[in-house]
């Protein structure tokens, strides 16, 4: 006799278990020099100021804490840092902006961003947030497959820049 299977055959395989697999917990200011070798790893750049004042906004400026940091066999593996919108531009509804993910390249592969994600998208829903929202560069292949494999798809919003000039 077969087992009756439940299941809900439209499961999302990216979040399937990940965060069960790693542990996810929130940041704190002691995660900042993990943090800083990680993205060193990844962009080959000291960007130690930026994650000085990100962290400081997450830690200190922010009313809701959503930036989370993943551990594997108790070593730091990886970060998010995610804030909440309250509106801009019109819109009246909060959303989750993604600022900076980060996952040590020695990881890459086991399910470290997966399980960061996976978290963060638990944590907003129970704030009640619908939207998560974030910027990338378009030639960060690598992330944009991540991304896509994690459901994000392209905004219906332009982004426009200009040079300020004296």
């Amino acid at each position: 006799m077969s087992e009756a299977n439940f299941s809900d055959p439209s499961s999302d395989d990216f979040e399937a278990l990940s965060r069960d697999r790693i542990p996810v917990r929130s940041m704190v200011e002691a995660d900042l020099p993990a943090i800083i070798a990680i993205d060193r790893k990844i962009t080959g750049r000291d960007r130690g100021a930026y994650y000085r004042r990100k962290l400081a906004e997450v830690l200190e400026q922010s009313g809701v804490r959503v930036s989370l940091v993943a551990e594997v066999d108790g070593q730091f593996a990886g970060f998010v840092m995610a804030r909440l919108d309250y509106g801009d531009f019109g819109r009246t509804l909060s959303t989750g902006v993604i600022d900076t993910i980060g996952v040590s390249p020695a990881l890459a592969g086991r399910e470290v961003g997966r399980a960061l994600l996976s978290q963060l998208m638990i944590n907003l829903a129970s704030l009640r947030v619908e939207k998560v929202r974030t910027t990338v560069a378009w030639n960060q292949f690598g992330l944009l497959g991540f991304l896509e494999k994690a459901g994000f798809r392209p905004a219906q919003r332009l982004s426009f820049r200009r040079a300020v000039t004296g």
